[in-house]
């Protein structure tokens, strides 16, 4: 009786708040709000409006901290059969506190370039910073508004754990569409013109770029509209489309696939070259990200010389049918080219795979390096400049001739057009082998190499195979790319091309060709590739920053991808499922049920 009073009286209260979590949040917010200012983010950001003259992508970049990091203070893991902490206005306070905290950062970093000049270590130590974080006041001002914006932001986070869900949803949906319409105003615009109503966009949009304030207003009440009418038809569709059979099921998502590659086959033809250009840029990269995701995302085989296979697909192209290609011009038309080229690069790819199929995990990841940087280097040196140019590179490469046309780079839209196509092909191809009985084998690879092996897998040959089909998809993209850009040079062909790949298809999420797709669209669509230029153009000089950061938090809150494939995910929270099973009781239910089934067999005999 005494113990169980003892135990009572020494148990955690459960409404009291984790305030060592509030101040380590704190800290974090502290220093990653530093970080971001000292990268120079809030000056050469500052540049792009969000809606104007309230708010630009500078302090955004900063803004979102205290909001983030109250939430992240007031979040907890409730397992089974665990009590929930109470909730109450107590999240609020302690998330103001938690937004002062994470502005504090701010306000002695504005201290210390007002009396110290720190500009050798820090490049962007500099006044203009200074007069940007203390929005062109006084200090005494400028740390006034930040901490006072500050609370306010953190004790919008901490309030988020006492609405709903759904409230929470709205919310979000408000402020990501505001955001994102105005990230993505180069194509809202283009689409206007084309349907000819250029005069909504221009009442929405400042002449300088950005929403204006009413603007912004109507497209966050208009994405609110949107979710409130479509809530319960969302339901509705989703529950009937479940109860349909497998056979209706497969016929709705055909006519679905076939509605989606028929819209966006008519899309070019109503935006400019600009957004047909940058579509091109993406499809060229979802080529690539399909032929990775085969390599890495179903076989399990980490390639980063991937970029190799697209040089040899660019430069076969331009050696066949440029006519100044300095050692050999036949002067080939592009489809009979490209015959040679898928050939050429499945040579390649099984001349890279040979040696290096028996090594894995780090061993195959740095060979695999070696051997991208090798084939770059190659068309690089003097030695075969005779072949390839060395670093001047082949220059007059023509068009791709399709009958009536010859599309070019100066038409992106006949370019996107073309790359659709070959997109088309690459999904038909990557979906229909991680189907078969060679998909199946390469996951049952990527799982447990000496497993699969032990059932009957040859897996010398799977992993080949793999090689095989990556290196000729990442052919296509070579091969438009030579086609579309009219001259080609080993610069094109870096090693960051391959990091930035993997990046894409770790991000959209492994093994999965909608995710694949997502990410690229993502990734490379606002940010840009290595050398292509995204919708945020001012992110030019912070996408390797951006991409680092993003790949670490998602290889820590979720190394799924944003879309995750089914399979994988079991892979990766296979400790999660055994535990929640586990706390269910569903584990020990399974034993005693196996127990008594023997004990009635033993009956039986």
């Amino acid at each position: 009786m005494n113990n169980d009073v003892g135990l009572k009286n020494n148990a955690p209260n459960k409404s009291q708040y984790p305030w060592l979590r509030a101040v380590r949040f704190s800290l974090l917010g502290s220093l990653a709000s530093v970080f971001i200012a000292l990268s120079g983010m809030p000056v050469g950001l500052d540049r792009r409006a969000i809606i104007y003259p309230v708010l630009s992508l500078g302090f955004l970049a900063i803004l979102w901290i205290p909001v983030a990091m109250a939430a992240a203070a007031g979040n907890e893991t409730v397992l089974e059969g665990m009590e929930a902490r109470k909730r109450g206005f107590v999240d609020v306070g302690v998330g103001a506190l938690v937004g002062l905290g994470s502005t504090s950062g701010i306000c002695c970093l504005m201290v210390l370039i007002k009396n110290f000049d720190l500009r050798d270590p820090f490049v962007n130590w500099s006044p203009q910073l200074l007069d940007l974080l203390s929005y062109r006041q006084n200090i005494s001002v400028g740390i006034g508004i930040w901490l006072l914006v500050g609370a306010g932001l953190g004790a919008f986070g901490g309030l988020t754990h006492l609405i709903s869900g759904f409230s929470r949803r709205l919310i979000l949906n408000f402020v990501f569409a505001v955001i994102g319409v105005s990230v993505l105003e180069t194509i809202v615009t283009d689409l206007s013109e084309g349907f000819g109503l250029a005069w909504v966009t221009d009442l929405m949009y400042y002449k300088r770029g950005g929403l204006e304030i009413y603007g912004a207003l109507f497209v966050g009440i208009v994405s609110v509209t949107v979710l409130l009418l479509l809530r319960r038809r969302t339901t509705t569709t989703r529950e009937r489309f479940n109860s349909l059979s497998l056979n209706d099921q497969s016929r709705v998502k055909f006519i679905s696939i076939i509605a989606g590659s028929l819209s966006l086959a008519i899309l070019p033809f109503f935006l400019g070259k600009i957004t047909n250009e940058l579509l091109a840029n993406v499809g060229l990269f979802v080529l690539l990200a399909l032929g990775l995701n085969i390599v890495v995302g179903l076989a399990g085989i980490l390639d980063l010389g991937y970029v190799a296979f697209f040089a040899v697909g660019g430069y076969t192209t331009a050696v066949l049918t440029s006519p100044d290609s300095p050692g050999f011009s036949p002067e080939l038309p592009w489809p009979i080219a490209l015959i040679v080229v898928v050939v050429l690069t499945g040579i390649v790819g099984l001349f890279i795979g040979a040696p290096v199929i028996r090594m894995r995990g780090d061993y195959l990841a740095i060979v695999t390096l070696g051997f991208g940087e090798i084939i770059r280097l190659l068309f690089l040196s003097d030695w075969l400049s005779d072949w390839f140019g060395g670093a001047q590179g082949i220059t007059n490469i023509p068009g791709v001739e399709v009958g009536f046309a010859t599309i070019k780079g100066t038409d992106p839209r006949s370019v996107f057009l073309l790359v659709l196509f070959f997109c088309a092909v690459a999904i038909y191809v990557s979906w229909r082998l991680e189907k078969s009985r060679l998909g199946r084998a390469w996951m049952a690879i990527r799982e447990d190499e000496d497993v699969a092996e032990a059932m009957g897998i040859n897996t010398t040959n799977t992993k080949l195979m793999a090689f095989v089909v990556g290196a000729v998809l990442a052919s296509f993209s070579g091969a438009i790319f030579a086609a579309k850009v009219g001259s080609i040079f080993p610069t094109s062909f870096i090693m960051l091309v391959s990091i930035i790949i993997l990046v894409v298809v770790i991000v959209g999420g492994m093994g999965n060709i909608s995710g694949v797709i997502v990410g690229t669209v993502v990734l490379i669509g606002v940010l840009g590739g290595p050398k292509q230029p995204g919708l945020l153009q001012e992110f030019s000089q912070f996408k390797l920053l951006i991409y680092g950061a993003l790949l670490v938090w998602m290889m820590l809150k979720r190394p799924e991808g944003l879309i995750p494939n089914i399979r994988r995910t079991r892979e990766l929270h296979q400790d999660e499922f055994l535990q929640d099973a586990w706390l269910k009781g569903q584990i020990d239910s399974e034993e005693d049920n196996a127990d008594s089934n023997v004990r009635k067999e033993g009956k039986n005999l």
